[in-house]
């Protein structure tokens, strides 16, 4: 084994996750570029690495380090460099080069020992030279934590940020209770806290353990959306989670409760266990939705007199329910609009928006997707916003220290109206937030199908409103003429109502084709969306969307996703890849963000790159197009709707994914002008009618299933959607 010793003069990579870097060692030969998993190290320190020699293909010679020492600085020139190298802030290289002309070798000593001597130096101030102290110190502490750290297997980053959270006292919490962790470190989880645990030697069976494991299991429920689980159900999670018995949980929930975590609350079927965060959430929407809901007199005469003169002025034609749907929303200060596709739920917006308008009032509309908000833009005429957009989102909203919406309590929205629409895709912290920044005397219209899929968060917000049969409930039922032309409109409503849809291919915009084995299928799909789609449907095969129902299987995102790119966006000279993980990302690509980030900067610019429009925060079902892969930067640009450019660092392309196949739950929202569903068999309590159902009215021109008959017969008579656990409408009603 070679070794050779140095110090960093440049770090050109660094993977935060597992340490891995690349850097520049100068040593008397001069310079080598050195690569190697590094506990924490920066430029300017002195090094003694053990390894071998290697000649990388692309980079000519390097040194694999296996080991490394960092050592004080032993000559002038290094402690200079080291001083000067940006490692200590607030002295830069011309102030390194006084301070070591000036003490020479007894530099650190100095430092470390007599650091009030540094203010003899000109342009170092006792406050300054106390400063300069404390950091090389923190320096070295910091160095020792992160290599004790890393033995328990916590990546750099990781080991970063418990550091800056516990400074020397982490060395105590590991070994006593590592599972606080979870609770004050962002990024650390009950599973990395217990795999701490059983490296430090911690029992199985230790209350520590039994109380984070009894907490976590509460918080994953909520990633499943529910608010709260039954106390049974609790201790079976937690037991088959944490591998033993659990005896006595009444206990553990006590001193959870005691530490206000969690809420327990007796029911009709049993105690419930709420995580206090969320139980708290529930009743404050509950409250506001109570204080919003304000009578308003309006003569009826009048408001059929003015209904009527809209009809005429727009040539808009309402029947009785959308009539009522207009004069509930003018009566009250809270309506729900529901019902099914082409059952008129756009021409009562648009007949509510021209009622308030008339009426002087400034009205504002909004949808939880920016795909469902243009859609509402180019339905209603009227400029249509995310939810998120519409309450000025800043920061992270997910994180209680940053303030997360620009509109709240203290700055609420300047409208007299606000129309939601696709409620079905608000869950409770969303609602929460919206609620929170509307001020009483507002009138809120709640739009949505109750029939599609729940919110991909906690809650059912929109079914539990209109099961408190607290507020005014609008259902359109009458499928109008035009839309009644559609065998995807008609076979939605059948699927809906549980009756079986004839497949015999007769149709102009609803397809079945009738295949059994996977590969066949997804061979059909490609013809679909390569050949036969785009000209049927006038679009570019970009904007046909394969959804399917699992993520994992033959038929599954992840696979037809591989396949699918190597087709729709093949691998040329000139076209720029990057592999990142077990991900293959192209220029061209279709992709998807996977989860919501508010720090993330978009800007729109014109062709001479002049910026027009910015702003921050991409979420979680936004879909765009790779533009481009810098291999230089290690950037990748992706173009989303409206032309927004969004500049993504490598470190986090594990926000993103390809997204020619997308499940349907993350399809909610949105729509295309062709959908291709392919269906084989699957699990039973995944495979249910609201899936179904769903899919197909995600299509506006076009719907192609190519599977199983009997398997999209089997899922209409399934009822079985999985029932989340919720209690608004119940606070809803407590409140009346």
């Amino acid at each position: 084994m070679d070794s050779i010793k140095g110090y960093v003069e440049h770090i050109v990579y660094r993977n935060e996750d597992n340490g891995y870097t690349v850097f520049n060692l100068n040593n008397d030969d001069g310079e080598m570029t050195c690569v190697g998993n590094f506990h924490y190290i920066e430029e300017g320190e002195l090094l003694k690495l053990q390894g071998e020699y290697t000649t990388h293909k692309l980079y000519g010679l390097q040194f694999k380090a296996e080991a490394s020492e960092v050592c004080e600085p032993e000559d002038l020139v290094s402690i200079e460099r080291y001083l000067g190298s940006g490692a200590v802030k607030g002295i830069g290289a011309a102030l390194a080069g006084r301070i070591v002309k000036k003490f020479k070798q007894d530099t650190f000593r100095i430092i470390e020992e007599e650091p009030e001597r540094l203010a003899e130096i000109k342009g170092i101030s006792e406050r300054k030279a106390r400063e300069i102290a404390t950091q090389v110190e923190e320096k070295k502490d910091m160095r020792q934590a992160m290599i004790y750290l890393q033995k328990y297997g916590i990546s750099t980053t990781l080991a970063a940020r418990i550091y800056q959270h516990y400074g020397r006292s982490v060395y105590r919490v590991i070994e006593q209770n590592p599972y606080q962790i979870a609770d004050h470190v962002p990024g650390v989880g009950f599973k990395t806290a217990d795999e701490i645990a059983s490296k430090v030697g911690i029992h199985t069976d230790s209350d520590y353990r039994i109380r984070s494991g009894i907490f976590y299991t509460l918080l994953q429920s909520v990633n499943e959306g529910h608010v709260y689980l039954r106390k049974e159900a609790l201790t079976y999670r937690a037991s088959q989670l944490l591998e033993v018995e659990i005896k006595d949980i009444e206990k553990y929930l006590m001193d959870l409760a005691i530490e206000k975590k969690i809420v327990m609350q007796e029911s009709k079927e049993g105690m419930r266990v709420y995580a206090s965060h969320y139980y708290y959430m529930e009743m404050n929407v509950a409250k506001m939705l109570h204080d919003l809901d304000v009578a308003c007199e309006v003569a009826e005469a009048s408001m059929m007199k003015r209904l009527q003169a809209i009809e005429e002025n727009t040539g808009l034609y309402l029947d009785d329910m959308q009539r009522t749907a207009v004069m509930e929303a003018a009566r009250r200060g809270i309506v729900v609009l529901t019902g099914g596709p082409g059952t008129g739920k756009t021409t009562t917006i648009n007949a509510m928006i021209h009622f308030f308008e008339s009426e002087g009032l400034d009205i504002r509309l909004a949808a939880p997707t920016g795909r469902a908000a243009k859609r509402m833009t180019e339905a209603t005429g009227y400029e249509s916003q995310t939810i998120h957009r519409l309450l000025e989102v800043s920061g992270n909203p997910e994180d209680e220290t940053v303030n997360g919406f620009g509109r709240n309590e203290e700055n609420p929205l300047e409208a007299d109206v606000i129309i939601i629409d696709e409620m079905s895709m608000v869950d409770l912290p969303l609602m929460h937030a919206l609620l929170g920044a509307i001020a009483p005397g507002t009138r809120l219209i709640l739009v949505g199908d109750r029939n599609q899929l729940p919110s991909v968060g906690p809650g059912s917000v929109l079914k539990d409103i209109i099961d408190s049969q607290c507020f005014p409930v609008v259902m359109l039922t009458k499928i109008f003429r035009q839309a009644g032309e559609s065998d995807i409109v008609v076979n939605a409503h059948k699927i809906n109502r549980g009756e079986e849809v004839v497949l015999d291919n007769k149709s102009r915009d609803f397809f079945f084709l009738k295949r059994q084995d996977a590969n066949v299928i997804i061979s059909v799909v490609i013809t679909l969306i390569q050949k036969k789609l785009p000209k049927y449907v006038n679009a570019q095969p970009y904007d046909i969307q394969v959804l399917t129902p699992m993520r994992k299987g033959l038929l599954g995102v992840e696979r037809m996703n591989r396949i699918l790119q190597e087709y729709l966006n093949p691998a040329e000279a000139g076209k720029t890849e990057k592999e990142y993980g077990d991900r293959l990302f192209r220029e061209g690509d279709k992709v998807m963000q996977i989860k919501n980030n508010y720090q993330l900067e978009w800007e729109v610019a014109t062709k001479y790159g002049m910026t027009i429009d910015k702003g921050m925060g991409i979420f979680n079902g936004d879909m765009g197009i790779i533009r481009e892969i810098n291999t230089y930067e290690e950037t990748v640009i992706v173009e989303y709707d409206e032309k927004r450019m969004v500049k993504y660092p490598y470190a986090l392309l594990d926000e993103l994914e390809l997204a020619y196949a997308i499940t349907i739950h993350k399809s909610q929202g949105s729509e295309y002008p062709a959908v291709v569903i392919p269906l084989l068999q699957g699990p039973r309590q995944l495979y249910h009618r609201n899936l179904l159902y769903t899919a197909v009215t995600r299509a506006r021109q076009c719907v192609t299933l190519v599977g199983s008959d009997s398997v999209f017969q089997e899922m209409i008579r399934n009822t079985n959607e999985q029932d989340r656990n919720t209690s608004l409408a119940q606070r809803i009603q407590e409140l009346q």
